[in-house]
């Protein structure tokens, strides 16, 4: 700032004497302190130029500054298996609450009913006879011993035996449980240990859980059990054929059958009171690779949503009627999904329990154990290594 900057500065701050012609000396005295005021302002941003570049030139030279940047993060990609899927050759066990039925019963259930059972499990010895009391795992882990009750072995006409618990006595909500007897069926409510009893006709092997109705029967007839009244009425489908329902669909939902063999696989469709047959989809297998395809459906088939899965013969790249596990489209009849076993397992070893509720597929593995496949990942574990006997889960 030069002397007459500072001087028009001075004068400016100590004015106080008002002039003669007050607007113009208002005017001039504006003028003089924006004059000063700019010169004011040139001076401190000289000083501040001068300043930095002086500090910058004593500063020493820094670190470079630290790189902040982000590596591009890899993009995930989800896995899309094939169509044709395989066990590991070894399966990993993580923890789960059905291995508790691999131990023994600790309380009777008329001492201790269940909120709700996860799961029922008959031992079995190598003949295939029940070898000790049902257990009953409820969803508090504990097992309990299925006292209430004496069941007899099923039999057929040509009194062939099976053990009374088979896949799909145990009812969707795991509160109650229902036995095909000779004559009779048995339901029992896990939740306060009472038994039914409903005198039916014949002889009476297989059960499946539909909504309001229990479907009971045998090789040539099949009753429609109505849980409310206890009253039942024959329905023309086969209780060896029927698919168990989603208990998500609701009770007017369409009953399905899995029926016929090799090129003569076919889904049908009846409605749920009167059975009547609704429509027929031939069984198709375009999306598996030559020469894979399903000969023939064994066990319960389940379904859930528009998914169907159901234990299969398969021909497979190396023998006709290896074992394995099969996924449809519930829709049009086409298989999406094939477990290939393999051939080194015993016939009808793997039958299909059920789905979970993340959508895998629960299903037996020879020689005794229970594993969990989940057909959109491909990802197989095991959920009981050793579990010799008959198990039924809630769905």
């Amino acid at each position: 700032m030069n002397e007459q900057d500072l001087r028009q500065l001075l004068t400016a701050s100590v004015e106080d004497v008002l002039p003669s012609q007050p607007a113009s000396a208002g005017w001039d005295r504006a003028r003089r302190k924006r004059r000063a005021r700019r010169a004011a302002g040139g001076v401190v941003l000289a000083v501040a130029l001068v300043g930095g570049g002086t500090v910058a030139a004593l500063r020493p030279p820094a670190d470079p500054p630290p790189n902040h940047s982000v590596a591009p993060t890899p993009t995930v990609v989800p896995t899309h298996p094939g169509p044709v899927q395989h066990p590991p050759a070894e399966l990993t066990f993580p923890p789960d609450p059905l291995a508790r039925l691999s131990g023994p019963a600790t309380v009777p259930l008329s001492e201790r009913p269940v909120q709700r059972a996860l799961a029922l499990f008959q031992p079995t010895d190598e003949e295939n006879r029940a070898d000790g009391p049902v257990r009953v795992l409820g969803n508090d882990g504990v097992v309990r011993s299925l006292d209430v009750v004496t069941l007899a072995p099923t039999r057929d006409a040509s009194y062939n035996e099976a053990p009374a618990v088979k896949p799909g006595v145990l009812s969707p909500d795991g509160k109650s449980a229902a036995f095909a007897q000779t004559k009779e069926l048995v339901i029992v409510d896990l939740t306060t240990a009472e038994v039914r009893r409903i005198p039916l006709d014949g002889y009476l092997e297989l059960v499946v859980w539909a909504n309001d109705r229990v479907l009971v029967g045998s090789e040539d007839r099949t009753y429609a059990v109505d849980l409310a009244t206890g009253t039942a009425s024959t329905i023309d489908v086969s209780t060896w054929a029927v698919v168990a329902p989603d208990p998500a669909a609701g009770r007017e939902a369409p009953l399905v059958e899995l029926i016929g063999e090799r090129s003569s696989l076919k889904l049908r469709t009846r409605t749920a009171r009167e059975a009547t047959i609704r429509s027929e989809e031939r069984i198709t297998g375009d999306a598996l690779p030559s020469p894979y395809q399903v000969n023939e459906f064994y066990g319960r088939g389940w379904l859930h949503g528009g998914r169907l899965a159901s234990a299969a013969w398969i021909t497979n790249d190396e023998i006709d009627g290896a074992e394995g596990a099969a996924v449809l489209d519930a829709r049009t009849g086409a298989v999406v999904h094939v477990l290939d076993l393999g051939r080194e397992r015993s016939k009808g070893c793997c039958e299909v329990l059920g789905w979970d509720n993340k959508g895998s597929v629960l299903l037996r593995l020879e020689p005794a154990a229970l594993a969990r496949w989940n057909p959109e990942t491909g990802e197989i574990t095991g959920i009981i290594r050793d579990l010799r006997g008959v198990l039924a889960v809630a769905g």
